[in-house]
């Protein structure tokens, strides 16, 4: 049977030949991923390899190559799975991540004439990765090594500027017109998908039952498709299509339908790749799984999300394939507008553990490599900070021989790094927490999840909360195929030592206080629900938590022992001497303290403390609480303010700097010690003897009064002012000067009351004074008043009587 392909194969193949490196676009049903690779055989020296995204899409594009060929699976095509491997010998199709897989171990691809990429426009990380290697290995090593983009719905031309220009050659599809129905109105917040979706299954296989054909329904998940399966009460055969089924029920879902109408409910691995014979309807429900980081597993995990536009006309095309067909859209057509346009690539969503240890495996920082989409340096930042301390990378980012082992096993960093030093026995925990809780409603304890997956009916004899046969089922094969592929390692660990392994940074310790509030070893918060099994531990592992950033919900944990934590993290468990200022006792803290990361596994009194860190923590004190300023001290400070040249002595500055301070500091311990602290002897010191000097001329602590007393200056003010008797300052003709200004002098009455201010002495004595003095003479007539007071001697004495 001719496929629209086979009209776009000759031009391929011919740039194929002339450039190396193409893009091809073909909408879904064209053919292009069965019929492409046998095409390219006779120009192809050496082996083809095609990436598909999906196990199930692998093996059906190999069997259906070989049944082209008429021959059996595994003599001219192959393929290779995860766990699963037929060889071929010019054609393997394989997952995405064995592609890295082959590169990193032979970078040249020894033997191997061309890699295509199918389904590129889902945008996986590990096709990603997979382009960015193969085309630095053409570049560098394989000139001869053909590249073939191949999609559906991507913008061809950044994928083709990314393969230096490659030429882009474009196929019709084959395509019978779909009408399209949305809701009435859109689906109300909260909505539960489940009825409406089982309702719209119903009423598209009752209305479109004279047409015949197979009814294609997309969920997001194996949740909703049983759900959904369970609530329709329809003559025809209900077929679930989902990844985590086995093969063999898989391939129910590819078969034609044998005279009963069938409904298949699948999720969005039937977007592409594979052919579902005689679809006739499409039942949308608009959502999709995606992988996203989730900051409370510490990895990827699949989030729900709206689907794309692209997306959608992918499911709607597929009614249009053999006849003419219906699409139902469950939702309204107001909100088509809101779709995105495209899904985000995974490699800007996702956890970068996993890249950041392929790409230091292929010893790049990443900035070298051509991506379509450069990963988030930020992403890439804190991926990098767990493999260094997972022992991954070494203090330079280089890959270490573990770092290289943990590559080496298809996990994350993480589990990886649990199995290569636990060995076998942590197969059950790694298959665990890669895998969607078994529990339904049960507490956090972990060993409830693990009790479960190793017996089954003694677990449902003790424990009533409800297990989930399908992931229990997921768990335990995955644990088995772990087991196989673990290295040795070391026996005899705890659950919670394990989880330790794959969580350096979620190792929990209890805060005081009745609540269970933990500090994680990465220095967050978390926080179990009140009454759980776990909350009275001191020392947990959370391997769940809700993601909020302040302070997370433990979701899932592990108690997990001291001793134990001791014995595998010995060489990062620090011993700290902490002289400092506890703002909660408002005094100096001398501890010895015992940390791992963020937490304090042992504390005590430090005995003889460094008496300089002493001094440090009492002057963070003063930062803390503010300097205390006696009122000699302000004087003091406000005289050095003065002169510039000695440096600010504003709190700011004085508490930015700690030296002048220190040797004052040795007996200080409480609040109170810091409150009774005079600064005057630290300010003078502060400033050397050679600045007290300058001090002193400049700005000195006293006015001199011609009859030689001693008369303080206040330099509270923005003037220096003094205050003295108007008698005193006969005969001064010059005005006294403070730090270049002139001293603002309030004169005194014999009372010792104010009658003038002036800062112009000469100017008082020729002006005002003849007021004062006119005025003073009734009031005063035992004191001097005399016409001209230059020419008088200073005094503080009245007129002797009778005079």
């Amino acid at each position: 049977m001719r496929l629209p392909i086979d009209d776009a194969l000759p031009e391929l193949t011919a740039a194929l030949a002339a450039h190396g490196r193409a893009v091809l676009m073909a909408p879904p049903g064209a053919g292009k991923t069965t019929r492409v690779p046998l095409a390219l055989l006779p120009v192809i020296a050496g082996r083809i390899v095609m990436l598909e995204p999906r196990r199930l899409a692998a093996r059906a594009a190999a069997e259906r190559m070989a049944e082209t060929l008429g021959e059996p699976l595994g003599r001219t095509v192959g393929y290779r799975i995860r766990g699963e491997s037929v060889p071929g010998s010019r054609i393997e199709v394989v997952t995405e991540g064995i592609l890295t897989r082959m590169l990193q171990s032979d970078p040249g691809l020894d033997g191997i004439g061309c890699v295509i990429f199918d389904e590129f426009h889902e945008r996986s990380l590990n096709a990603d990765l997979g382009l960015a290697l193969a085309s630095e290995a053409r570049a560098a090593l394989r000139p001869d090594l053909a590249l073939l983009v191949m999609s559906a719905t991507l913008d061809a031309e950044p994928v083709a500027a990314l393969l230096d220009a490659a030429p882009v050659i474009r196929s019709e599809g084959r395509a019978f017109p779909v009408e399209t129905r949305w809701l009435d109105r859109p689906l109300p917040a909260g909505h539960r998908l489940i009825p409406e979706a089982a309702r719209l299954v119903t009423r598209a296989a009752l209305e479109t039952r004279e047409t015949g054909g197979t009814l294609l329904t997309f969920l997001p998940g194996e949740g909703e498709i049983r759900r959904v399966a369970a609530a329709l009460d329809l003559d025809g055969d209900i077929v679930p299509l989902f990844g985590a089924m086995d093969f063999k029920a898989q391939r129910a879902a590819l078969q034609p339908a044998q005279g009963r109408r069938r409904i298949v409910l699948a999720t969005s691995i039937a977007e592409t790749s594979l052919t579902i014979p005689d679809v006739r309807v499409v039942v949308d429900a608009g959502r999709a799984r995606r992988a996203r980081f989730d900051p409370g597993s510490g990895m990827s995990r699949l989030v729900t999300e709206r689907v794309s536009r692209a997306e959608a006309e992918q499911r709607r095309g597929r009614a249009g394939r053999v006849a003419p067909g219906i699409c139902y859209r469950m939702w309204a057509r107001a909100e088509e507008g809101a779709l995105p346009a495209f899904a985000p690539p995974e490699i800007a969503v996702a956890d970068l553990a996993g890249l950041a240890l392929e790409l230091a495996n292929w010893g790049s920082d990443g900035t070298d490599l051509a991506f379509l989409t450069p990963p988030p340096e930020g992403a890439l930042v804190e991926a990098r900070a767990l493999l260094r301390d997972l022992g991954a990378l070494d203090a330079g980012g280089r890959i270490t021989d573990h770092g290289r082992a943990l590559a080496a096993l298809p996990l994350h960093p993480r589990l990886a790094h649990m199995l290569a030093v636990a060995g076998s026995d942590a197969a059950d925990l790694a298959a665990l927490i890669g895998e969607r809780d078994p529990l339904t409603g049960a507490p956090a304890d972990l060993t409830l999840r693990l009790r479960a997956i190793h017996d089954l009916r003694a677990y449902q004899d003790r424990h009533p909360w409800p297990v989930n046969p399908g992931a229990l089922h997921r768990i335990r094969d995955e644990a088995k195929r772990l087991r196989r592929m673990a290295p040795k390692g070391d026996p005899g660990l705890s659950a919670g030592a394990m989880a330790a392994l794959a969580y350096p940074d979620r190792i929990g310790l209890r805060r005081k206080g009745d609540q269970p509030r933990y500090v994680l070893s990465g220095g967050k918060g978390a926080i179990l629900p009140e009454g759980d099994d776990l909350a009275a531990q001191r020392l947990i592992v959370a391997t769940d938590l809700d993601g909020d950033a302040r302070e997370a919900r433990i979701r899932m944990a592990v108690a997990v022992d001291e001793s134990d934590l001791r014995a595998l993290f010995a060489d990062q468990i620090e011993t700290v001497e902490t002289v400092e200022w506890s703002r909660r006792d408002n005094r100096v803290s001398a501890r010895r303290q015992e940390r791992l990361g963020a937490l304090v596994l042992a504390d005590r009194a430090l005995d003889d403390p460094d008496p300089q860190a002493l001094a440090r923590a009492a002057f963070d004190g003063l930062r803390a609480n503010g300097l205390n300023w006696s009122a000699g001290a302000a004087r003091l400070r406000a005289r050095i303010a003065l002169i510039p040249e000695l440096g600010p002595v504003d709190d700011d500055s004085l508490l930015a700097d700690p030296d002048w301070l220190l040797p004052y500091l040795g007996g200080a311990r409480t609040l109170a010690d810091l409150r009774a602290l005079d600064l005057t002897e630290a300010l003078r010191a502060r400033i050397g003897w050679d600045g007290q000097q300058r001090l002193d001329r400049a700005a000195p602590a006293h006015f001199v009064t011609p009859l030689g007393r001693r008369v303080a200056i206040d330099y509270d003010h923005e003037t220096p002012s003094i205050e003295l008797k108007l008698q005193e300052l006969f005969g001064l003709a010059r005005h006294p000067v403070v730090a270049g200004r002139p001293l603002r002098i309030t004169m005194l009455s014999p009372g010792q009351k104010p009658i003038a201010v002036t800062t112009d002495l000469p100017g008082f004595w020729m002006g005002g004074y003849a007021d004062v003095r006119k005025e003073m003479r009734g009031r005063y007539p035992r004191h001097l008043w005399p016409e001209n007071p230059l020419e008088a001697d200073p005094t503080l004495r009245a007129k002797p009587r009778g005079t």
